[in-house]
């Protein structure tokens, strides 16, 4: 084999190449060995930079903004031996992605916690991909929506798996972390910055009863009304039956805005997730039930003008049955098997003993 079959050599390499065989002419085993040799050392340099400029620019920023070069080099083209997770998104003003906002805190929370542990490595990196810098890798990626988090393994192409499941978890960043936990064996603690807006609501709650009560020491009979606690007692439950519960743990969107024809979505189309302008309509839809109930219970029990106590039960039926429609419509909406029906009844017999 001649030299011109090998590949390039620059002069480094052409040194080492007069070192291994001297003057003499290059046997086929040799030859191949040294360009085996040569094609390594390429790659490991190769590795070697695109890792080191990825640790640079994360020490800058926890999350690395690409556009589509940046994209097709570090995170599709090999030689690669770390994780990558990117989200594509579209923060422009212009987009009015709300979703997209939301979600991007949560990620900078995420990134930051990983950038910022004992546990930190090359072996992860968080970058993000925004619609407006980077519309070809949606195209090549037929992608259509925005918020979107996926995983690019170290080798071969990312599975169905590598794809978070916003609308079902929601983008919260412990659940993100759980995601990459599972995808990556990377175990991630989320620290996230002080928020003292609870603190302070407590505070200012716990000032205004004290001032209240106060105010009112020598007469507390207040404290003793049944129609308070109740109303009290109904916004607790109201909060809970609507999911708000839900809501706080999973941090799901407000809504949805399709990207193709613009329509927004208040309701989530499964039973196993939701929105929380969702969760909103239905605290309201049980409030008015709810008060179509006392009405029913106001004209039955009263003992007013029976014209009077007539309008009153027809205000309370009305608001039950035109709420508890508009309920279970959205029931019907999110459970499609609904009303459940059973076609075929088994007999059961009963044998005496």
């Amino acid at each position: 084999m001649k030299y011109e079959t090998l590949i390039p050599l620059n002069n480094m390499e052409y040194k080492l190449c007069q070192t291994k065989i001297g003057m003499s002419c290059l046997s086929v085993m040799d030859t191949e060995s040294i360009t085996q040799q040569i094609i390594l050392k390429r790659f490991w340099n190769l590795l070697a930079e695109k890792v080191e400029q990825l640790m640079e620019w994360s020490s800058r920023r926890s999350v690395i903004r690409m556009n589509g070069d940046k994209f097709r080099r570090f995170v599709k083209a090999p030689p690669r031996n770390y994780s990558v997770i990117v989200m594509f998104t579209a923060l422009q003003p212009q987009r009015q992605c709300s979703v997209c906002r939301q979600a991007n805190e949560e990620y900078q929370v995420l990134a930051n916690s990983w950038r910022y542990s004992s546990a930190f490595s090359n072996k992860l990196f968080f970058t993000i991909v925004d619609y407006d810098e980077g519309a070809d890798v949606f195209q090549q990626l037929n992608m259509n929506s925005a918020p979107t988090f996926m995983h690019f393994p170290p080798k071969g192409k990312p599975k169905r798996a590598d794809t978070f499941d916003l609308q079902r978890i929601g983008f919260a960043a412990e659940q993100l972390a759980k995601w990459i936990a599972d995808r990556t064996d990377v175990h991630i603690r989320v620290f996230r910055p002080p928020n003292y807006s609870g603190t302070i609501a407590l505070a200012l709650l716990v000032s205004l009863v004290g001032g209240l009560l106060y105010l009112r020491r020598n007469n507390l009979e207040f404290i003793y009304n049944k129609t308070g606690w109740a109303m009290a007692a109904l916004c607790v439950v109201f909060a809970m039956t609507s999911g708000q519960m839900w809501n706080h743990i999973r941090g799901p969107p407000y809504a949805h805005k399709n990207p193709q024809n613009g329509q927004v979505s208040y309701i989530h189309g499964s039973s196993q997730a939701q929105f929380v302008a969702e969760s909103h309509i239905i605290l309201l839809l049980n409030a008015a039930i709810t008060m179509g109930m006392v009405l029913l219970n106001e004209a039955a029990t009263s003992k007013g003008d029976v014209g009077k106590r007539r309008i009153i039960c027809l205000v309370g039926l009305g608001l039950v049955v035109f709420f508890f429609s508009f309920l279970l419509s959205i029931f019907r909406s999110k459970y499609h098997g609904y009303p459940y029906r059973t076609n075929n009844f088994i007999p059961l017999t009963f044998d005496a003993i």
